[in-house]
């Protein structure tokens, strides 16, 4: 257990926790004007541009302490003037709303709201913050893409920033012992007894002995080095494949002729969202889009948002679309699947029991996650469809899956953050 203490002393007349507080809510801010941003325009122009936010002025005033005016009783001499007399009680001076447009005023000065441009980026950055696809596995390794670099043994060659130190010592020693190479301490030890014996000028042959035996020590010692370019080692690396997430994403939506055309608006623009989230945020993953009405069929992204094409209303057809797709080109082993489904929940009636089943024993079976977003007017809203009805007995089953409505055009960003939030 680790406890940081932050204990760097505050700006002046500033706290730090207020600073903290400030930096949140002007993120919060932010974040709203997203969100506004997203219920007034295309989706599609989002992606395509800058955009300018607005933040009030009020609400990016940093705190900070200062000391008051109201503390007890004061007195104060001011001079006089043509409007005011000795006793005279003045009037607190009201509020002015200049710089806003809230009120007019002819005198005082006000701030205008922030107004600040952001990029691309920066806005899809934020616009998708803490999204994420739920649930998702690093399952794939076909791909030749070396992400990084993994330790492979040691080489004695290489660059001097990959030297192994310690190797190379030990294989030094290994070296020096193995061919006997006299130690330091043991030559300063002969080198005392020899000086000690010359200064007693006693055992004269054991002085001779030890003359030799360090001039042999003394030789033994140059020819093997302490270091030789034989002990040195460099650690090896070599690029390894790495587990790479890969995932597909189906988009399922309903084009019968019980979808109004401000139904097919609202699911195109989620269905623009969520791709414009899988592009921003993943590499390897494939959207694959699927309109149906009584008939299915897999099309491209053009023809997805804005073919005119409408008919009767069946369900199972999408899903027998998505299931032939994925036995055709995705195998569930090397990915992960993913559904989203936009309907208004109207379905034949005698197709309901193929939509379960086809729904329990091969669809949610397959997908790590599914998400079903049911469109629908002002009118009927709190009566449950037949597909809303159908998906609660699924999800209260325990699958994989979530469900929202969706009725105005600011209902979609909410929406979305709920279904793809990082702790969905």
């Amino acid at each position: 257990m680790v406890n940081i203490v932050d204990r760097r002393l505050n700006p002046k007349d500033k706290s730090l926790a207020n600073r903290q507080r400030f930096i949140r809510r002007a993120k919060r801010q932010i974040l709203d004007a997203v969100r506004d941003i997203s219920a007034r325009r295309k989706v599609s122009d989002i992606a395509q541009q800058e955009e300018e936010i607005r933040v009030p002025a009020d609400n990016l005033q940093e705190p900070f302490f200062h000391k008051g005016s109201s503390h007890g009783q004061r007195e104060h001499v001011l001079p006089g003037n043509k409007q005011y007399r000795a006793g005279d009680r003045i009037a607190r001076p009201q509020s002015e709303g200049g710089g806003r447009g809230n009120s007019g005023s002819d005198q005082g000065e006000g701030e205008d709201e922030f107004q600040f441009t952001v990029s691309r980026e920066e806005f899809l950055d934020l616009f998708f913050e803490n999204l994420e696809l739920p649930r998702l596995v690093r399952n794939q390794i076909t791909k030749t893409e070396h992400e990084g670099l993994q330790r492979a043994g040691y080489a004695t060659s290489g660059s001097p920033a990959n030297l192994n130190l310690g190797r190379t010592m030990r294989n030094a020693m290994s070296r020096r012992l193995a061919l006997h190479r006299p130690k330091r301490e043991e030559l300063l030890a002969l080198d005392r007894e020899i000086d000690r014996l010359e200064r007693s000028g006693k055992e004269p042959e054991r002085l001779r002995a030890l003359i030799l035996q360090r001039e042999e020590h003394g030789r033994r010692a140059r020819l093997i080095p302490y270091i030789d370019p034989i002990d040195i080692r460099y650690n090896r690396y070599t690029p390894v494949p790495r587990p790479i997430s890969q995932a597909v994403m189906f988009c399922l939506m309903d084009v019968s002729g019980s979808m109004t055309e401000g139904m097919k608006d609202l699911a195109k623009r989620f269905f623009i969202l969520l791709y414009l989230f899988l592009e921003r945020r993943y590499r390897h993953v494939d959207v694959v889009f699927i309109r149906h009405t009584h008939i299915a069929e897999e099309v491209d992204e053009d023809t997805f948002f804005y073919s005119r094409e409408t008919g009767g209303t069946l369900v199972s057809p999408a899903f027998e679309e998505m299931q032939r797709v994925v036995r055709e080109r995705y195998t569930p082993a090397d990915w992960n699947i993913y559904a989203a489904q936009a309907s208004d929940g109207d379905n034949t009636e005698s197709d309901n029991p193929a939509v379960a089943r086809i729904l329990e024993d091969v669809i949610l079976p397959l997908c790590r996650y599914f998400a079903y977003i049911e469109v629908s007017e002002e009118r009927g809203w709190d009566i449950p469809s037949d597909l809303w009805l159908l998906y609660e007995g699924l999800l209260e089953a325990g699958h994989a899956m979530a469900m929202r409505k969706v009725r105005a055009k600011g209902d979609i960003f909410p929406v979305f953050r709920e279904l793809f939030t990082s702790s969905a």
